[in-house]
C-alpha cells in the first residue's frame, strides 16, 4: 500500500539503530500507523526530524508492505502548539491514550477530528475539563461509550446521588462509606454535565477524574500509563477549569 499526503498526527518517536526512528502517528485514512524513518538522524534529514516530534500534524508519504510503513518524506502542515507547564503533562498523556487504546490500521470515524479538537485545546485554560472531555469522547469514538446520564439500568442519573462508573454496566449508584466508595465516585451533577458537555461544578472535577480513570484502567489492561506514573495522580489537572496551568511540581508530579 502506497500513502501519499496522507494527513496525520505524530503520537510518538524512538530511535531505531542508529540513525532511523519508529513514528506511531494517527492517520486520516489508516488509523494509527508505525512508520519507519530510515537515515533521518543524519544532519541533512534536520527538516524531516523536525516533523516528527509528537503532536506535530503532517502530511506524510510512505511505502507499507508489512506492519511498518517506511517513510518516504514528511512536512508539517502547522506549528505544534507551544505547551509549558501541565498542558506538557497533558499532551503526554493525550498521545499515550491514543496510542495505548487505538488499535493500529483500524480507523474510527471522528477520532481523527477528536484528536485535532483536544491537541488544539491543550494551551487554553481549563485544562482539566478538557482532558475529562477527550477522556469521554475517545471512549465513545471507540466503541467504549457508557450512557453518560443513565445508570446500567437505565435510570436517570439523580444529580444529588454519587455514582462509580462500571466499564461493561455503567453508573452504579454509591450509597454506602463501605470501603471509602463515596471517596471514589463522582456526583451525579457532573455526570450529567459530562453528558451534556456542559463544564461541571469546579468541587465536581476531581471526582469526574476518577471514575473515568477506573473505566480507561479496564480498557487498558494491567499495565498502567506512563504519564500516570509521572503525575501520579491527575487531580492536580482537575482544579479551577479557569485557571492557568500551573508549573510541573516535581514534588507532586
Amino acid at each position: 500500500m502506497r500513502y501519499t499526503g496522507e494527513p496525520a498526527f505524530v503520537l510518538h518517536t524512538r530511535r531505531w539503530r542508529e540513525t532511523s526512528l519508529l513514528v506511531e502517528v494517527l492517520s486520516l485514512s489508516q488509523g494509527r500507523l508505525g512508520l519507519l524513518a530510515r537515515g533521518v538522524q543524519s544532519p541533512r534529514r534536520h527538516a524531516l526530524r523536525a516533523a516528527l516530534q509528537p503532536l506535530q500534524h503532517i502530511r506524510f508519504d510512505a511505502v507499507q508492505r508489512g506492519e511498518l510503513a517506511t517513510l518516504t518524506g514528511a512536512e508539517a502542515v502547522d506549528r505544534a502548539p507551544a505547551l509549558t507547564g501541565d498542558a506538557v503533562l497533558a499532551g503526554f498523556y493525550v498521545n499515550e491514550l491514543v496510542l495505548r487504546l487505538a488499535p493500529r490500521q483500524d480507523p474510527h470515524a471522528g477520532l481523527f477530528d477528536l484528536y485535532a479538537e483536544v491537541r488544539g485545546r491543550l494551551a487554553a485554560p481549563g485544562l482539566g475539563w478538557t482532558l475529562r472531555r477527550f477522556e469521554r469522547d475517545l471512549l465513545d469514538a471507540l466503541g467504549f461509550g457508557l450512557g453518560w446520564d443513565t445508570d446500567g439500568d437505565g435510570a436517570p442519573i439523580d444529580p444529588a446521588a454519587r455514582y462509580r462508573l462500571d466499564a461493561e454496566h455503567g453508573a452504579r449508584r454509591v450509597f454506602s462509606e463501605r470501603d471509602g466508595e463515596r471517596g471514589r465516585a463522582a456526583t451525579g451533577r457532573a455526570l450529567l454535565a459530562l453528558a451534556a458537555d456542559e463544564t461541571p461544578e469546579v468541587d465536581d472535577l476531581p471526582g469526574l477524574r476518577r471514575v473515568l480513570r477506573d473505566v480507561l484502567a479496564h480498557h487498558l489492561g494491567p499495565r498502567g500509563l506512563k504519564s500516570w506514573e509521572l503525575m501520579a495522580d491527575l487531580g492536580r489537572l482537575a482544579g479551577p477549569v479557569n485557571a492557568p496551568a500551573r508549573p510541573p511540581h516535581p514534588a507532586t508530579d
